[in-house]
């Protein structure tokens, strides 16, 4: 950075910058530690004879114990796209006006656990259902390691609940769908041919200022050799519209070509197991008992409300911890 002529390039300065930047949290994270860390032994000396001292050694432990488990996890972010930023779409799965609400009852989830861990939230597009909850729904997470904390809540994820639009009360088991692909910053080479695409445009939905309702503005793009679909409604201008579409379109073939070589890689390895990353990951039970198991790492937690608010780091980093063994 030091270097003459490093700002010339406007663009591979913002990136080399952004990278420093990130280095210099993660080490000026480590010093803390490192002088807090030191300080215990004086501290428990101390508070032998204090129980004044003795509360303020439980905190400190506690502290750096949580600061200990952040920099733990991100050593575990090692992929091409982990430490950067991510597209996260929801889709209803099978059941109708359940699967829906359950959809929605996701994103919420996703939302409420981006703003704990201090994440940027973008809502590029929400299809609402017929009755009640979502079809669809896309978004952008900004921070470091949004992708790499994102990607392991990639898969579907099932409901089991006495359903509150059945008339009989009867116990109903819902699907959604979730899919994380990188941000990526035009850097990385996917092609995309003008002839592969069918572009489509509609009437936005929602809220969204004057004029939501009033013209074509919302862009749907189909990725024909693929079938791949990204929709974005959120803009201003349907110019605008189209860009971010192309945008996570980017990101979705890229999450495609992931996703191949993964399967590929399980292959090679002999892993017998169903490696797609649409599987079942995890299922969340509100009748008859209350609970929400990970079937990837048996992982499972009793408090399904704290769940569901958006509390699922211990969820999270047990798969990171586990894949990366």
């Amino acid at each position: 950075m030091q270097s003459p002529g490093f700002w010339d390039d406007q663009s591979s300065a913002a990136g080399v910058s952004a990278r420093h930047a990130a280095a210099q949290r993660r080490l000026d994270t480590f010093r803390r530690l490192e002088s807090d860390a030191g300080d215990l032994d004086e501290l428990v000396e101390l508070a032998s004879d204090d129980e004044e001292m003795a509360a303020e050694l439980a905190g400190q432990l506690d502290s750096i114990e949580r600061r200990l488990a952040e920099l733990e996890e991100a050593r575990l972010f090692s992929g091409e796209y982990d430490t950067g930023e991510a597209v996260v779409t929801v889709h209803a799965g099978a059941g109708g006006t359940d699967s829906q609400d359950w959809a929605e009852m996701l994103l919420r989830m996703y939302l409420r656990w981006a703003e704990r861990r201090g994440f940027g939230v973008e809502m590029k597009e929400a299809s609402p259902g017929e009755e009640a909850g979502l079809k669809s729904a896309t978004f952008l997470a900004r921070g470091e390691n949004a992708y790499g904390l994102f990607a392991a809540e990639r898969g579907v994820h099932r409901l089991v609940r006495i359903s509150p639009f059945d008339s009989s009360s009867r116990r109903h088991t819902s699907f959604a769908q979730v899919d994380v692909g990188p941000l990526d910053d035009e850097t990385v080479d996917v092609e995309i041919s003008e002839p592969d695409l069918r572009i489509d445009t509609y009437r936005a939905s929602g809220a969204g200022g004057q004029h939501v309702n009033k013209t074509d503005s919302a862009v749907r793009i189909t990725h024909l050799p693929t079938g791949v679909v990204v929709q974005c409604q959120n803009e201003r201008s349907q110019a605008q519209n189209k860009q971010v579409a192309m945008q996570i379109l980017r990101s979705k073939l890229i999450e495609l070509e992931e996703r191949k070589r993964a399967e590929q890689l399980a292959k090679e390895r002999g892993e017998v197991k169903d490696v797609a990353w649409g599987s079942q990951i995890r299922s969340y039970f509100l009748h008859p008992d209350q609970r929400v198991k990970d079937h990837r790492t048996g992982h499972e937690s009793g408090d399904t409300e704290r769940v569901l608010n958006g509390d699922i780091d211990d969820f999270v980093r047990d798969y990171l911890l586990k894949t990366a063994a």
